[in-house]
């Protein structure tokens, strides 16, 4: 069977065993616990609306997880079957042709079935740049990126961690005049992965940066 699983699909079931796992540890109720493993089973099988026989089977072991031994187990026997990050170096630098000097992360620094998005910090321009894969094309954007040093919600991840100030610029209508838009994400592009659980709130955030 061929790698089925979003690495946001993978983090979503992650969020939903762990779930289980609560209710096990914290409700004695069997009624408690069944309805959080029908809501569980439904939540998951949701988010893949074309799934095959073969990878329903994978997915509904997910039902017998009640504690954090059989959560471990379960999500590695679920992590083959995770896509990976389609990483190409000259596809991502085509998509900002005039950064010549751009430096791109090695191949060798990440997780390509961790992430959703690729993001990192050019040395020679300090922009911030992300890329992301929508409909096998690639999609970027780059800006500056300041630090609040505080706490808030990522538009990214939608989830309660360190965030800055994502801006992009571009050139308006008028000669000398700029067009800024910009929202908070995470500060940790690698933590801010680990929270996506759906796709659609990236590709909305850089479709709106994009203008």
């Amino acid at each position: 069977m061929e790698p089925f699983i979003r690495a946001d699909q993978y983090h979503f079931i992650r969020k939903q065993v762990q779930k289980l796992v609560n209710a096990h540890a914290t409700a004695n109720d069997k009624d408690v616990q069944n309805t959080v493993k029908s809501l569980v089973e439904e939540s998951v099988l949701k988010i893949f609306p074309s799934i095959s026989n073969e990878q329903e089977q994978l997915l509904l072991p997910i039902t017998s997880v009640d504690d954090k031994e059989k959560a471990e187990s379960f999500l590695h026997r679920l992590h083959p079957y995770v896509q990976s990050f389609p990483y190409s170096e000259q596809g991502i630098k085509k998509l900002f042709p005039k950064e010549k000097k751009l430096k791109v992360p090695s191949i060798d620094e990440i997780n390509l079935k961790e992430i959703s998005y690729l993001s990192w910090v050019d040395p020679n321009t300090n922009k911030k740049f992300i890329v992301a894969r929508k409909d096998h094309k690639w999609i970027g954007l780059h800006g500056s990126f300041t630090p609040s040093n505080q706490k808030g919600i990522c538009a990214l991840c939608k989830s309660h961690e360190e965030v800055g100030m994502f801006q992009s610029k571009e050139k308006g209508k008028v000669q000398g005049t700029f067009i800024k838009r910009g929202n908070y994400i995470c500060k940790d592009s690698e933590r801010c992965n680990q929270n996506v659980t759906s796709i659609d709130k990236l590709y909305e955030f850089m479709e709106r940066l994009k203008g």
